[in-house]
């Protein structure tokens, strides 16, 4: 396994590179994975298929901020529609967990909206498309969690799931770095910066980055074990941080943070003394490394990092909202809401009311927010269940060591990128997976075979 992890990530340590040197094989590309992993899915052994569904939809929500980048989709939101198009498939083969049907009524709960979208949204919009935009998220945050709920996975297994998260975000990561290898050249202000995130949103850029930096570090601390592939492991961790954090970007790099911080704590408490003091010498170097990677980031960004941390604007003044506007936009969302209690305004229609009203064409990234303004009290029904049922599973079964992480990068990153990418749907069903220490390697009996 060892030797096939560096194997498969020298391989896309390449595909980045030529990614970058020729953008039109992006679509080669999302076409052949798609093929690949269709293949690998009908040709798995039945007690196998749920691990390459899991693998197939890791690799997907890791390589899809790089297609878009390079025009690789045939359309924005394909690679959710791609994970939803894989679960389906795993549910066709292994059914699903009797207790996950919650995640059926909170998709349920959507419906009502689209037809009130259907009667009232604006004729010069796109309905069709303004309706998919907004809920291939949700849905494929839905179908994935009713999935996952239950599946039990061995730490190795669990292991490759993550290794195949990490591959094409290593592609990511060298792709943005090939498109501007010097910082110092472009940090010229305290704003997100296009340049430093490969020309893409930053914001979408610094969560994938720091998503990777996230399981870089897990695989630093919880599966790396030879010293070869830590120290790669550490290479990877102030690679992935030092160009989060120049995108200017907070919300991907304070997610990461948090993330690492659960992981640490929860891994911690489940040791032994002697396994708890190799613990702290990994993360005394862990941290040493995290500290010279700020001072390198400082240094390249001719001090704009320090004051866009400290919310300051290039000439060193405190800025008023540290939201950047954004909980202005939450606070009219929830207005939206409050006039429009039982079903909201609709699904795609808060930000086409409030261009309306206001002349601001922005959104707020707030998938709370436009939930509840766009679905009302069916909307906070369908945010209570996402918010509580993890928890519940979480007091049933505490062996998923990454559990919190998981579901926290779904609740922060909602909160500053909405559900834009498809990272945030299908982490939250990696949260649901049961981790076992007992053979076979997969196991769970199927609602189908129970007529």
């Amino acid at each position: 396994m060892r030797n096939n992890y560096l194997k498969i990530l020298v391989l896309h340590i390449i595909i980045g590179i030529v990614l970058f040197m020729f953008r039109s094989l992006g679509n080669v590309y999302f076409f052949t994975l798609i093929i690949y992993f269709f293949i690998k899915i009908i040709d798995a052994q039945r007690k196998f298929k749920a691990l390459e569904v899991l693998k197939a939809c890791a690799y997907v929500l890791g390589i899809e901020v790089l297609l878009r980048m390079t025009g690789g989709v045939v359309f924005y939101e394909a690679n959710k529609y791609l994970v939803i198009i894989f679960v389906i498939l795993g549910l066709f083969y292994n059914g699903f967990n009797k207790k996950g049907t919650l995640y059926l009524l909170y998709i349920i709960l959507l419906i009502p909206s689209v037809y009130v979208s259907l009667y009232l949204l604006d004729v010069g919009n796109d309905i069709r498309k303004a309706i998919a935009f907004n809920l291939s998220g949700p849905v494929c945050l839905g179908i994935s969690a009713l999935y996952c709920f239950g599946i039990k996975v061995t730490k190795s297994q669990l292991e490759s799931i993550v290794n195949f998260a990490i591959f094409p975000l290593t592609s990511t990561l060298v792709y943005i770095i090939l498109y501007n290898p010097n910082i110092a050249n472009i940090a010229t202000g305290t704003a997100s910066n296009f340049a430093a995130s490969g020309g893409f949103g930053p914001n979408q850029v610094s969560t994938i980055l720091g998503l990777g930096l996230f399981l870089v570090t897990v695989r630093f601390f919880y599966f790396s074990k030879t010293k070869l592939i830590k120290y790669l492991d550490l290479l990877l961790i102030v690679l992935f941080s030092f160009r989060a954090i120049v995108t200017f970007s907070r919300g991907g790099v304070f997610t990461a943070v948090i993330m690492i911080i659960a992981f640490i704590f929860i891994q911690y408490k489940t040791m032994n003394k002697k396994e708890k003091n190799k613990m702290l010498v990994s993360t005394s170097i862990f941290l040493l490394i995290a500290a010279i990677t700020w001072i390198l980031s400082t240094i390249q960004t001719n001090g704009f990092i320090e004051k866009r941390y400290a919310n300051q604007n290039a000439l060193g003044q405190e800025k008023k909202d540290v939201t950047t506007g954004r909980g202005d936009l939450f606070l009219m969302e929830f207005e939206e809401f409050k006039s429009n209690p039982f079903v909201g305004v609709g699904v795609g229609r808060v930000k086409d009311l409030r261009f309306q009203r206001t002349g601001i064409h922005a959104a707020s990234h707030n998938e709370i927010s436009r939930i509840i303004a766009e679905h009302g009290l069916l909307g906070v029904v369908a945010f209570f269940t996402l918010l509580f049922v993890p928890l519940f599973f979480r007091f049933g079964n505490r062996s998923n060591v990454m559990f919190y992480s998981f579901y926290l990068f779904w609740l922060l990153t909602i909160n500053h990128s909405a559900m834009r990418i498809a990272a945030p749907a299908f982490i939250y069903a990696l949260s649901l997976l049961q981790v076992v220490n007992e053979k076979p390697l997969i196991y769970r009996k199927s609602v189908i075979s129970k007529g």
